[in-house]
């Protein structure tokens, strides 16, 4: 029997990345394959508003928004009662806390979030950087990097260098290899903002061979045999001891978890 799928809206007058960011974290929890997440961004009527939050009662679903202007999440929190579809504000009461404790206004205005503002070229600058330094091809960027990855083959260094990029941390990532020396630069570093990246080999010969699949090579071959993994962690292991940095095993971590932890350590 084929299963159900259930399908959350995520409503946003912005482009709805934070309730998505919220939404997805909470589908990770679950055994959850059959879930569908639909985004409505920059809704500006109230008109908007009923014609998505009846869509949402068509299809048995329940919504997940942010919304900073007052009409919006009024019209919202009717439609839920008139329609009864469960309904999430995620900005609202983080809004009316910071009002009620700092006596502040808030400046209602959607978007704010993603201008173009300083902390927005910072981001950029560091997404540049991040591309730059992959992989160890610029050693010179050692020096300027906020935060400097470590780590054999296959153990998240690039999309956690990006990640954090777009956190506006400038991240460098280098590649262990037991063959390759390792750049002189890495020994005059200070150790705080070095972090070294282990796996469980078994997990690591797991990714290796999709990789291997991925890119059309035999099944097999050294770089996922498990004697090797085991062999090139060792020596990842050894590196770090040497360099004194904060180690991290991400064997069943998300990004944005390792992500936490390394921005937590520094």
């Amino acid at each position: 029997m084929e299963e159900k799928v259930h399908t959350i809206f995520v409503c946003s007058d912005s482009v709805g990345e934070t309730a998505n960011t919220v939404v997805q974290a909470t589908i990770r929890q679950f055994n959850a394959s059959q879930v569908h997440v639909r985004r409505f961004g920059t809704m500006r009527t109230e008109e908007e508003i009923r014609s998505m939050m009846e869509e949402a009662s068509r299809l048995g679903s329940f919504v997940v928004y942010t919304l900073v202007l007052p009409e919006l999440r009024e019209m919202m929190r009717q439609e839920a009662i008139r329609l009864n579809v469960t309904s999430i504000d995620i900005l609202g009461p983080v809004m009316q806390a910071f009002i009620d404790t700092f006596n502040d206004s808030p400046k209602r205005k959607a978007g704010l979030l993603h201008q173009m503002d300083e902390e927005y070229y910072k981001r950029v600058e560091a997404i540049e950087f991040a591309v730059k330094s992959d992989d160890g091809k610029d050693t010179s960027a050692l020096k300027q990097a906020h935060i400097v990855l470590l780590g054999v083959s296959r153990t998240s260094k690039t999309p956690l260098s990006i990640y954090l990029a777009h956190k506006g941390y400038k991240v460098a990532n280098y590649p262990l290899v037991p063959e390759v020396k390792p750049p002189q630069g890495l020994f005059t570093l200070n150790k705080s903002k070095m972090i070294g990246l282990t796996m469980s080999a078994e997990q690591l010969v797991k990714i290796r061979t999709e990789r291997l699949k991925t890119v059309g090579l035999p099944f097999g071959a050294k770089y996922s045999a498990l004697e090797r993994v085991a062999e090139e962690l060792e020596y990842a292991f050894g590196l770090y001891k040497q360099l004194g940095c904060t180690v991290i095993d991400v064997t069943e971590k998300a990004i944005e978890e390792t992500a936490g932890i390394i921005l937590d350590a520094m």
